[in-house]
């Protein structure tokens, strides 16, 4: 559901015609830091769905409100200094507004990514992520390129698995070369041979062992350092896909899938403490570490360990009630 949503037929349209329109703008920043211009639209269409929302709190209304907060004080209290600093630099009016919590302009820089990697390409003396195209993709690529991004690969592509392979080796801690996945009899969802090339991939299972799989490169992980969500690194992959052609999934989603609410993975995330699986405190965001510890949690009961998060395990969790 979240795929579907986040990579509609609407934002692909939408997302063509302004790789089109900003293609010379795009090539020329893509020569620069070594991001290709299709991920660059991707994050800008799953960040702002391309500039429509970015976002109507107050920016330092919502990080000062939020270094209160006990639970992420120190966090926020950085936040708000870095607001102060781009805000007294020029670079944001004082009374910007963004998301709750105090992500800015068209690719939602919260303050202290604006103030270290936000870029002023048309050299107005502003380094402006609302109205100047220059630099609001130059930001973005800067800070893909200095996180890490490999320029000219992509980002993964979905798999088709042989039969009877081991969960065990799924998961982003499990890496081998691309010749070890096809010694193994991991395919291209065609059936097609793995590409030929001197790369290390991990396979990702974001909706469980009844779901499509994913073969994950480099690139896949620096996107997780912009947004740590396994699912939403695969929205922005995929919908770079698609802005160059590529097709819908090919796999299935699975069957009667019921979703999470925030509360309900806090809780699961609280049990798996207790029981002794850190997932990295209960924040209510499943990522890597909740799937790390919902993996272990699953070894350790004897179920098929993929890492996914459903009700079914939530309520095996809780255990037995009244």
């Amino acid at each position: 559901k979240y795929l579907d949503n986040s990579v509609n037929e609407a934002r692909v349209r939408r997302g063509k015609e302004l790789l089109a329109k900003h293609g010379p703008l795009l090539k020329k920043i893509a020569r620069r830091f070594g991001v290709q211009p299709r991920f660059i639209v991707a994050f800008w269409g799953l960040e702002s769905n391309y500039g429509k929302y970015t976002g109507v709190f107050s920016v330092l209304g919502a990080v000062t409100t939020l270094a209160y907060d006990p639970r992420r004080s120190r966090f926020f209290r950085q936040q708000l200094m870095a607001a102060l600093t781009i805000m007294s630099s020029g670079d944001v009016p004082i009374r910007a507004t963004g998301s709750w919590a105090g992500a800015m302009g068209n690719f939602q820089f919260i303050p202290s990514t604006y103030r270290d990697f936000a870029v002023d390409t048309d050299n107005d003396g502003r380094r402006d992520l609302w109205r100047s195209f220059p630099d609001m993709f130059s930001s973005a690529a800067n800070y893909l390129s200095r996180s890490g991004w490999r320029n000219g690969w992509s980002w993964g592509r979905e798999i088709r698995l042989p039969k009877g392979l081991s969960l065990g080796l799924t998961g982003l801690d499990v890496r081998k070369s691309l010749a070890q996945w096809q010694l193994i009899g991991v395919r291209r969802i065609d059936g097609r041979d793995l590409p030929k090339e001197d790369a290390e991939g991990s396979i990702v299972l974001p909706a469980g062992y009844n779901g499509p799989a994913f073969m994950v490169y480099q690139n896949y992980r620096t996107i997780l350092k912009w947004n740590r969500s396994l699912l939403y690194a695969i929205a922005v992959g995929h919908l770079a896909d698609r802005l160059v052609g590529g097709g819908p999934l090919w796999n299935k989603r699975p069957a009667k899938e019921v979703p999470l609410s925030r509360a309900d993975v806090k809780d699961m995330q609280r049990l798996l403490a207790a029981k002794g699986f850190d997932s990295g405190g209960s924040d209510g965001v499943i990522g890597p570490n909740t799937r790390k510890a919902i993996k272990a949690y699953q070894n350790q009961i004897h179920l098929p360990a993929d890492g996914y998060p459903t009700i079914g395990l939530l309520e095996r969790l809780r255990g037995p009630r009244g």
